[in-house]
């Protein structure tokens, strides 16, 4: 077979990896269809990979034992590192993963570009390759510190809480200007307006590189943990963009393809993240919101108002005698772990003629579809699963709200001015006739205020870990 043929077959599979990418992103709009919508894209990348590998091998250059013996290695121990975490990593830990994820991500794909670059530098790379370069390397040296700092508070390696360092925004936007100032630098002498030596280009392409990196410290530092899953969604968008830069560097079109669209879906995501908590991207990156999950102990007072403490028999005969409940799980269910008795109790109550629904908040479980792909692992019925806007309406005529582990998103404090959750869209969980919350303990949630829908009078509250809770109210349930 001709290589122009060779060529054309591999063009071809990338043509056909790009469109499962596509079609794969399109079936994960809904958790009916997102497993296969998975499965889909990664066949994809499966055939993109091994279309380029066979393009590396055909090459007239050909492949040198080393490299080929680097190549293997790479598959060998970044597919074992890809298997080993989907198998083991929870799925409350999912966002540091994605951050982990998007720093590789970032990493690889501002190499990829300095490496091209570099063997550029001294015939001189031309400017749509100098502009490429340049951004690809800034996105991705920004992507890759950026997301270590991210999943090292998410995963509690790092506090959680904005840490602010003296001087520090003046040193970011200093940071900025820098990178600012490099990249025209490059992009006018690939222009011809002056001319730079090899080793001039390539110190000021490191002074980006540096400038990034850092920028990626200083940027997410200072933002606190509350707000950690709509920046990593925004580092993926600049993931996404550097390996779409990286694909121009190297003429491959499936990597164009693939970092547009992550590029484009993490866009679209974090603008969804900001605006279920009614807040800009740029007020999120101005940092200083939220101090975390404080733990405090299982008191019976809200800001100074009283709550009402139940039992489990006493939440038990409200939900047995129901003829409407409403679910609300929130991260605390996650962390738990109790998917499963959560779906047990309600085909419990649906026994009993109970009518049961699952009200989802846009960030219920930290991420978009989170809580829906969670409560998929147990099997709960997707009909059952009802998004806030759905879902809000119904609680004025529901008999018993139950909340587990759910704080800041049920919190009516959002719909005073002046609160620092004001105007976010909250559950209507107060509306219900009948209010029962699973927590641990009083502690706030990652707003950092106290949640007015503890101390109203229609509100039990059961003090718990969520699966603990749920299985006593389901053995007290039977027990009706």
């Amino acid at each position: 077979m001709s290589q122009a043929w060779i060529y054309t077959i591999v063009y071809f599979a990338w043509l056909i990896g790009a469109a499962c990418f596509v079609l794969g992103l399109h079936l994960m709009n809904s958790p009916a269809t997102g497993r296969n919508g998975n499965r889909l894209s990664a066949t994809g990348m499966t055939v993109a990979v091994g279309a380029t590998l066979v393009d590396l091998i055909v090459r007239p250059e050909g492949l040198s034992t080393i490299a080929l013996v680097i190549i293997v290695v790479g598959f060998l121990l970044g597919g074992g590192a890809g298997l080993y975490t989907a198998r083991t990593v929870k799925m409350t830990a999912m966002p540091q993963l994605v951050s982990l994820f998007n720093a590789v991500g970032g990493g690889a794909a501002a190499l990829v570009a300095i490496d091209d670059f570099v063997k550029l530098a001294g015939a001189g790379a031309d400017l749509a390759t100098t502009v490429f370069v340049v951004l690809g390397v800034l996105f991705g040296s920004v992507t890759f510190t950026g997301s270590l700092i991210a999943g090292g508070k998410l995963q509690g390696l790092i506090p959680g809480k904005p840490i602010v360092v003296p001087g520090g925004q003046i040193l970011t936007i200093a940071i900025a200007a820098i990178a600012v100032l490099a990249t025209l630098v490059l992009i006018l002498s690939a222009a011809g307006a002056f001319a730079l030596s090899a080793t001039v280009t390539l110190l000021v392409l490191a002074l980006i590189v540096a400038a990034g990196l850092i920028f990626g410290v200083t940027m997410v530092l200072p933002i606190g943990g509350a707000d950690m899953p709509v920046v990593i969604s925004l580092l993926n968008a600049l993931t996404g963009t550097a390996a779409a830069m990286a694909g121009f560097v190297i003429g491959n079109p499936v990597l164009i393809i693939a970092g547009a669209l992550v590029g484009a879906s993490g866009t679209i995501l974090t603008n969804l993240m900001a605006t279920a908590m009614n807040r800009s991207v740029l007020n999120i990156l101005a940092g200083g919101f939220g101090t975390g999950d404080s733990a405090a102990g299982a008191t019976v007072s809200a800001g100074g108002a009283s709550v009402r403490e139940i039992s489990a028999d006493d939440a038990a005969i409200q939900l047995a005698y129901a003829q409407s409940v409403i679910i609300v799980p929130g991260y605390g269910l996650a962390v738990a772990q109790a998917q499963h008795q959560v779906r047990e109790l309600a085909e419990l109550l649906e026994s009993k003629g109970v009518d049961v629904k699952y009200a989802i908040h846009p960030v219920a479980g930290r991420m978009p579809g989170h809580m829906n792909v969670l409560l998929a692992e147990a099997n709960v019925p997707y009909p059952q699963l009802k998004e806030m806007d759905e879902i809000n309406p119904d609680f004025e005529r529901c008999d018993v709200a139950l909340v587990v582990g759910a704080n800041d998103v049920t919190n009516p404090a959002a719909r005073h001015p002046g609160s620092p959750v004001s105007g976010m869209p909250i559950l209507d969980v107060d509306h219900a006739k009948s209010i029962i919350v699973i927590k641990r303990s009083m502690g706030r949630g990652y707003a950092g205020i106290d949640n007015e829908l503890y101390s109203n009078p229609k509100t039990g509250m059961l003090f718990a870990d969520a699966k603990e809770g749920l299985a006593a109210l389901t053995a007290a349930v039977k027990a009706v």
